[in-house]
C-alpha cells in the first residue's frame, strides 16, 4: 500500500492528527502519530492535502457533522471491518451506542454463552481502530459512563472532547471548541 500522511492541526487535547492516505482514500488516522507507519512519507498530492484538511478543519469549527472523506478500508478485515463499517453507518453526529448495543447491531457475535464478552471484544476493536475521527470510535460508550479511548494520557479527554462538539456532553468551563457547534 502506497501511504502518505497529511497532518491537520487540531484543538485537540491530544494535538494535531496524522491522516494516511492512498489512491483510494484514507487509510488511517492517527490522534498522536504513534500509528505504526505515521512517520512516513508527507503527502504531496495537493487536491488530496485541501480535502482532508478542509473537511477535518470545517469538523472541528462545528460546521461539518461528517467528514464525507472517502475511505480505503484495507486496514480492517474479517469481524473488526464489519464491526467498524456498522458503527458509520447506524452512529451519527450527536448519538452514541454502547459497546454491547454495537456488538448486538453488528450480527458478528452470535453466541450469547459468556455475557459481556461481545462488548469487551468491541471495545478492542474500537481500540485497534485504524480510522478514528472518519469511524467514529469516540461515539461507543461504555454501559455505565464515558468508557476508554486509547491508552495516552489525553484519550478519555480527548473523547469527551469530541462528544462534547457534538452535542452529547454540555461543554464546561474551560470549553475550548466551537461556541456554537453546527
Amino acid at each position: 500500500m502506497d501511504l502518505s500522511w497529511v497532518t491537520v492541526p487540531t484543538p485537540l487535547p491530544s494535538g494535531p492528527m496524522r491522516f494516511g492516505v492512498t489512491a483510494r482514500g484514507v487509510a488511517s488516522a492517527s490522534y498522536t502519530g504513534s500509528y505504526p507507519g505515521a512517520a512516513g512519507p508527507e503527502c504531496t498530492d495537493p487536491r488530496r492535502v485541501e480535502l482532508v484538511r478542509a473537511r477535518v478543519g470545517e469538523y472541528f469549527a462545528g460546521v461539518r457533522r461528517e467528514l464525507e472523506l472517502p475511505i480505503d478500508w484495507s486496514l480492517a478485515g474479517g469481524p473488526h471491518l464489519v464491526v467498524l463499517r456498522c458503527l458509520l453507518a447506524t452512529v451519527g453526529w450527536g448519538r452514541t451506542v454502547t459497546y454491547g448495543e454495537l456488538a448486538a447491531r453488528s450480527g458478528v457475535f452470535t453466541d450469547p454463552s459468556e455475557p459481556g464478552v461481545p462488548a469487551r471484544t468491541v471495545g478492542q476493536m474500537m481500540g485497534a481502530n485504524p480510522l478514528p475521527l472518519l469511524v467514529p470510535c469516540h461515539r461507543v460508550v461504555a454501559a455505565d459512563g464515558l468508557g476508554g479511548f486509547g491508552g495516552a494520557w489525553h484519550g478519555v479527554e480527548t473523547k469527551r472532547w469530541l462528544l462534547t462538539l457534538e452535542g452529547v456532553l454540555p461543554p464546561t468551563l474551560d470549553w475550548s471548541g466551537p461556541t456554537e457547534a453546527g
